[in-house]
């Protein structure tokens, strides 16, 4: 059954939908210690419960905000995650600061929330999403 593009589904296909979107293991996405680099500004650390290291800088985090608006743009332009946006071709273009929060939350016991310093604060990174965007050359190989 269907509605504008909505698409009702029953228990048993959402779980099989479920298995076919290549689930990682829970302790693949169980984070045994996070570090929040926010003063220094070097970005964000996790060692995984199954000991896996990932290691993120901050502007890279920005340019893979997860959030729909971000995401559709990534989509619309090509740009995967964490590549930033092409500068304008303009002679003088304005100054703009790295991007680095301003504050970080927890979000329950499966996600990060960062306020931007450009304002930016829609981006919910789980730990799933933070996982699959790993940027350590094992999993940038793997997913190549």
């Amino acid at each position: 059954m269907s509605h504008e593009g909505i698409r009702f589904v029953s228990r048993e296909e959402a779980l099989a939908d479920a298995a076919q979107d290549n689930c990682l293991p829970r302790e693949a996405v169980t984070p045994a210690k996070v570090r929040v680099h926010l003063t220094s500004g070097e970005g964000v650390e996790i060692e995984w419960k199954d000991g896996h290291h990932s290691k993120w800088t901050f502007p890279w985090l920005r340019d893979a905000c997860p959030c729909a608006t971000c995401h559709e743009e990534r989509q619309h332009t090509g740009r995967k995650p964490g590549e930033p946006k092409p500068k304008p071709k303009e002679l003088f273009t304005m100054y703009q600061a790295p991007a680095k929060p301003t504050s970080v939350e927890k979000i329950g016991n499966y996600a990060l929330k960062f306020k931007w310093n450009d304002g930016h604060e829609a981006g919910i990174y789980s730990w799933d999403h933070l996982r699959r965007v790993c940027n350590c050359d094992a999993c940038r190989s793997t997913r190549a």
